[in-house]
């Protein structure tokens, strides 16, 4: 394990969505943009298909809970509600270790 490795946490946010979409990709392009100046925050991954899957890093859990009553944030997340979610579900996960693996070319 790398000595300099310092834990962190992620955000991983589940979903399904209704059959409204109108607008919804711009607030997540938004919310991205905007998630990505706030203090802590390490990255984004996401992917949607049935269910869409969208985990972001942070630096703490105080910069989690920044995040989440961030103004835009809470103006995101209540469209999201009224509109484009038919379910979701959040959980914090802190990552104690991590690895990867990539394809020379």
């Amino acid at each position: 394990m790398n000595s300099a490795f310092k834990p962190y946490y992620a955000v991983i946010f589940t979903s399904i969505q209704t059959e409204t979409t109108a607008g919804y990709a711009e607030m997540a392009q938004q919310m991205e943009d905007v998630a990505k100046e706030q203090k802590g925050f390490i990255g984004i991954d996401s992917a949607r298909n049935e269910i869409g899957i969208t985990v972001s890093y942070w630096e703490s859990l105080d910069a989690i809970q920044q995040w989440k009553q961030h103004t835009d944030h809470l103006v995101a997340q209540q469209k999201g509600i009224k509109n484009w979610y038919a379910y979701y579900n959040v959980k914090i996960c802190k990552v104690e270790r991590e690895y990867s693996f990539k394809e020379r070319f």
